[in-house]
This record gives C-alpha cells, sequence and structure tokens, in this order.
C-alpha cells in the first residue's frame, strides 16, 4: 500500500494539475472550470454577473439576479476530466446565498505491488463542495464568504480538508466598473495522506473589470497569489492576468485571456510556445448560454472547457 501510495503520489507531482512545478494534494482548487473564467485566464475576482465567481471570490455574488445556475466540463491533459456547477439565489431579509461543487477524475491507473506484480486498477479523485454567503455593507460595497469541504482520493485511501474563501467587492453598476479583493483556500488539513500534513493552496486576489461605455467590449484583470515568497517586494506582482469580453452581436462574445505566470513556468528549452494565452467564445441561444474555451499550455498541450449558464 505504501507502494501504491508513493507512486500515485509522484504522479500528481509530474502530471501538472493547474500551476507547472506547484503540484500538491489540493491544488485542483486553483484550476479555472468555467469556460468564460478560463477563456479571460481567470481574471474574476471583480466579476459580478456569473456565478461561478464564487470560486473567485464569494462577493461577487451580491450583484446577481434571479436565480443563475452553471455547468461546466473541463478535458484537461491526458485522461484528466473535471466539471463544476454553480448556483446561486437571494433571500429577502437574509443575503444571497451560492452552492458550488468542484469534481476531478485522474483517470484509471495500474497498481503495483513492491515486487512489480499487478495488483489491479485503482483510480484518483478530488472533490469539493462550497457554500457562500454574501451581503451589501454600506452603498455599492459588498462583502462574501465562503465554506468548503475538500477530499482527495486514492484508490482506498483518502485525504479530507476544511476551507474558507473571503471577498469584497465594491461595485459601480452604472459605470460598470468593478474591485475585488479575495482570498482563496484559507482553513487545513483534516486527514492527511500517511502522516504528511499539508497547507491548502492560499491565494490573495485583487483586480478590477471595466466596461467601455460607447464600445462593446469589458476588461479584466487581476494579481494573483500575492501571498506568495518572492526575493522582491515587486516580484509579487509578477503573477498577473487580464482578459477581454468582446461582444461581437447579441448572440455571440468573443473572449481573450493571458496568464503571465503560466506563460514564465511553462517554458520547455527556449520556447513557451502559446503557453499563457486563452481564447474562448459563448453563445446565446434561446435564453442560454453556450461557452467554450481554449487554454495553451505550450508545447505540453492543451486544455478545452464547454459550459451552459441559464436564469432558472
Amino acid at each position: 500500500m505504501n507502494f501504491l501510495k508513493r507512486s500515485a503520489a509522484l504522479f500528481f507531482a509530474l502530471v501538472i494539475i493547474s500551476n507547472f512545478g506547484f503540484s500538491q494534494t489540493y491544488d485542483f482548487l486553483r484550476l479555472d472550470n468555467s469556460p468564460r473564467a478560463a477563456a479571460m485566464a481567470g481574471s474574476f475576482v471583480a466579476n459580478f454577473d456569473d456565478p461561478n465567481v464564487m470560486f473567485y471570490n464569494p462577493s461577487g455574488i451580491n450583484s446577481l439576479e434571479g436565480t443563475p445556475v452553471s455547468f461546466s466540463y473541463l478535458n484537461h491533459l491526458l485522461d484528466i476530466n473535471s466539471a463544476s456547477l454553480a448556483i446561486a439565489k437571494n433571500f429577502d431579509g437574509l443575503g444571497n446565498f451560492a452552492a458550488g461543487v468542484q469534481y476531478i477524475t485522474y483517470g484509471t491507473f495500474k497498481g503495483r505491488d513492491e515486487a512489480g506484480r499487478d495488483i489491479g486498477n485503482f483510480s484518483a479523485n478530488d472533490f469539493a463542495f462550497t457554500l457562500s454567503y454574501g451581503n451589501k455593507l454600506e452603498e455599492n460595497f459588498f462583502y462574501g464568504v465562503s465554506s468548503k469541504i475538500i477530499y482527495s482520493g486514492i484508490n482506498d485511501v483518502s485525504s479530507t480538508a476544511i476551507g474558507f474563501d473571503i471577498g469584497l467587492q465594491y461595485v459601480l453598476a452604472q459605470q460598470d466598473l468593478s474591485f475585488g479583493f479575495s482570498a482563496l483556500n484559507l482553513g487545513t488539513q483534516i486527514d492527511a495522506y500517511e502522516n504528511y500534513k499539508e497547507e491548502l493552496p492560499l491565494d490573495v486576489r485583487v483586480g478590477f473589470s471595466k466596461g467601455l461605455q460607447r464600445v462593446p467590449v469589458k476588461f479584466y484583470f487581476s494579481f494573483n497569489r500575492l501571498n506568495d515568497d518572492a526575493d522582491k517586494f515587486m516580484n509579487r506582482f509578477n503573477n498577473f492576468t487580464f482578459g477581454g469580453e468582446i461582444k461581437l452581436s447579441n448572440v455571440l462574445k468573443l473572449r481573450l485571456g493571458y496568464d503571465n505566470d503560466k506563460r514564465k513556468d511553462l517554458v520547455i528549452g527556449t520556447t513557451a510556445g502559446l503557453a499563457g494565452f486563452n481564447i474562448g467564445i459563448g453563445a446565446l441561444i434561446n435564453k442560454y448560454n453556450f461557452d467554450y474555451s481554449f487554454s495553451s499550455m505550450g508545447l505540453i498541450g492543451s486544455l478545452h472547457r464547454i459550459g451552459i449558464s441559464t436564469v432558472l
């Protein structure tokens, strides 16, 4: 069993769940599941019109209207596949609530014992359930908090953790301008694989979004992982993402995004190819939004996401 666990752990380190060279048990929480958010490189900390914002900044659910629901599917590298579901609703007198699920499976593997004998196939998967709450602090100023239960399983062993997100947003809806701050994946591990304790992938973000008044374009920008150690203070700001959403018609939207950190981390040899660049499209058909995004990981491969969302 120890051999099986060590082999699976090595797999996670090599596969690159989301950030080249920084993989750990709960790093799947860093994944952009939503094709809309991924097309804009995950620059969603200041978004306020999509239920998937709960995974980036729980305070963003305060500006949602009706009961928006979104389902997303991610085709990752090799046999890795992931899906997510998000739904939000306002309750008069109580505030705004949202619930979300993130699931990822890493495929099936052949198990071997210490002597190399076949002991059957095994699988690995991760899961997180998130419940968010948000409300108004004062005019245009909102807060949000999330709690999440996190599970990671390999064959017949598992690890669990509990996490929390906090967020703030200042929204000027008439100017289509917002500023956001969030601290994601605060918390602690409850049960570890063997006796090795791991921290959750803490991510402190700050950013803004701005829609132009006379041109159908909206920009998103985010500084991410500001809590990461750096040799120099200003190097903490090297991990930034930005994106844009262009309204081509009442039906179609084009999205573009750039991730500076992935661009640097995915250099192989002397080239990074198109690593860090993202593109996507959204189509509104009969009150349903259909979204697709393509994210390049350079010479390693690419990720494809599809999603559907609507307001119930």
